[in-house]
C-alpha cells in the first residue's frame, strides 16, 4: 500500500471555538464583602482593645471592718400570749381585730352570760336577806341586853325570883349566839356573791397587758372552751404580743461561741427594712446546744424602736468588736483597693463607659475589709481592676467574659 499524502492535510484556525457554561460568581464576591465588611467592622470597635476585669463599685457599711461574726435568725416577742377565757359558753361579743393595739385589763371580748348574771343577781339578793336577818337578831340582841340589866337590878332588890334573872340570862345568849350565827350567815352570803361574780367576771376576756392583737382565732358564736378538747370548739380568741419586747433570737454555732457575750453590741439588718441598721445588744445566750443543729440560740435586744418591726421578720446579726456610732450605720461608696491608681499625684479610678477607660478622680476614705470608701463615683458603675498598668484616660477596652 502507498504511503499517504498528508502535506495538504491543514487545521482550520479561523473556526469559532465551541461556547463554554459561565461560572455564576457573584455569590462568592457578596461573602467576601461581608466578610470584609464585618473584619472592618470588628476592628473599628474593637482593634486595639485591651481585655480589662472590673468590679462594680457598691455600698458598705463601716461597721463591717468590726463585725467578728454573723448570724440569722427572726424577729420575736418575748411577751407573748394566746388570751383565752375559763369559762365555757357561746362567743357573743368579739371587740379587736388583726393590728388593734389594746391596753392591760381592758375587755376584748365577751361569753354569753345571762346564766351567770341570774346568779349573781340571786347571790346579791341572798347578802341582802343575811344583812337584813343579821340587824333583826342584832336587835334582838340589844333588847334581851337591856332586858338581862333590869333583871339584875330587880333581882338585886329580890323584887323578882331567881328563875326569872335566869330567864333573862337564858334570852341574852340565845340573842348573842343568833347574832353570831347571822354574821357567818352573811359572810357565806358574800362568799357565794363573790364566787358568781368571778364566774361573770370569766366571761368576760381582758388584755393581760398592754399590746397588740396579731391573730384572731375565733369568730362571735363559736363555743369556747378552757383546753378546746371538744369537737367544734375553740381555745385562744386572739393572740396578743408587747411590741416593746421584741427581740431577734439567732443560731450562733456553738464553735463560735467565744466570739460572743452578754452585752456585747451587735448590729440587725431586717430583710424587710434592708436600708437601716438597728442597733442592738446581746441580752441572753440560752444555755441549752441545740444537737442537731450545733447551735447556741442567742437572744438579742433591739436598742431602738420602730413601728415597721413585726412579729416573726428575718433578721441578720452582726456581732460587732465594739459599739458604732450611728455615722458609722450608714452605708457609704466602696471600690475594692486595687481599682485605686494615683495620677498626678492624686487618687483616681478607672470607669468603663462607651467602652473606654475614662479617668475619673476620686476622694479616698477609710477601708472597710478589702473595700474603700471614696467619693466621685456613683453606685453602680464598673471601675477597672487590671491590669492598670500602661492604661490610660480614653484607652479602649473590653470586660474580660466571666
Amino acid at each position: 500500500m502507498d504511503n499517504p499524502d498528508i502535506s495538504q492535510l491543514a487545521i482550520d484556525r479561523s473556526a469559532a471555538p465551541a461556547a463554554r457554561p459561565r461560572r455564576r460568581l457573584w455569590p462568592w464576591g457578596a461573602g467576601a464583602a461581608v466578610l470584609a465588611a464585618v473584619g472592618i467592622a470588628g476592628f473599628t470597635a474593637f482593634g486595639g482593645a485591651r481585655t480589662v476585669e472590673t468590679a462594680a463599685v457598691t455600698t458598705a457599711y463601716p461597721s463591717q471592718a468590726v463585725t467578728l461574726l454573723n448570724a440569722t435568725g427572726y424577729v420575736v416577742a418575748q411577751r407573748k400570749a394566746a388570751v383565752a377565757s375559763k369559762a365555757t359558753g357561746r362567743l357573743e361579743w368579739l371587740g379587736v381585730t388583726e393590728g388593734s393595739r389594746v391596753r392591760k385589763d381592758e375587755v376584748i371580748a365577751r361569753l354569753e352570760n345571762r346564766d351567770v348574771t341570774a346568779q349573781r343577781d340571786q347571790a346579791a339578793a341572798n347578802v341582802k336577806v343575811a344583812a337584813a336577818n343579821l340587824e333583826q337578831t342584832r336587835a334582838e340582841l340589844r333588847d334581851a341586853e337591856a332586858n338581862l340589866r333590869r333583871s339584875q337590878d330587880l333581882a338585886a332588890k329580890s323584887y323578882i325570883s331567881g328563875s326569872a334573872l335566869d330567864s333573862a340570862l337564858a334570852r341574852f345568849d340565845k340573842a348573842r349566839a343568833g347574832v353570831q350565827s347571822g354574821e357567818a350567815s352573811l359572810a357565806v352570803a358574800q362568799a357565794s356573791l363573790q364566787v358568781a361574780e368571778v364566774a361573770l367576771d370569766q366571761t368576760l376576756i381582758r388584755a393581760p397587758f398592754d399590746g397588740v392583737v396579731l391573730t384572731k382565732s375565733a369568730n362571735v358564736g363559736d363555743n369556747i372552751t378552757p383546753f378546746s378538747q371538744a369537737a367544734d370548739t375553740k381555745g385562744a380568741v386572739v393572740t396578743i404580743a408587747d411590741m416593746d419586747t421584741l427581740e431577734v433570737e439567732a443560731d450562733v454555732a456553738e464553735s463560735s461561741l467565744g466570739k460572743i457575750k452578754v452585752g456585747q453590741p451587735c448590729e440587725i439588718q431586717l430583710d424587710a427594712i434592708p436600708d437601716h441598721r438597728f442597733p442592738g445588744v446581746i441580752q441572753r445566750i440560752v444555755p441549752t446546744v441545740d444537737r442537731a443543729k450545733a447551735t447556741v440560740l442567742v437572744k438579742i435586744r433591739f436598742l431602738e424602736r420602730d413601728s415597721r418591726v413585726l412579729p416573726d421578720m428575718s433578721a441578720k446579726v452582726a456581732f460587732l468588736e465594739r459599739e458604732v456610732s450611728a455615722a458609722d450605720r450608714q452605708p457609704v461608696t466602696v471600690v475594692p483597693k486595687q481599682a485605686i491608681v494615683e495620677r498626678n499625684g492624686a487618687p483616681a479610678v478607672f470607669v468603663v463607659k462607651d467602652g473606654r477607660a475614662v479617668l475619673t478622680r476620686v476622694e479616698g476614705g477609710r477601708s472597710i475589709g478589702d473595700l474603700v470608701q471614696v467619693a466621685g463615683v456613683a453606685a453602680g458603675e464598673r471601675v477597672i481592676v487590671k491590669p492598670l498598668d500602661r492604661l490610660a484616660d480614653g484607652d479602649r477596652v473590653k470586660v474580660a467574659a466571666k
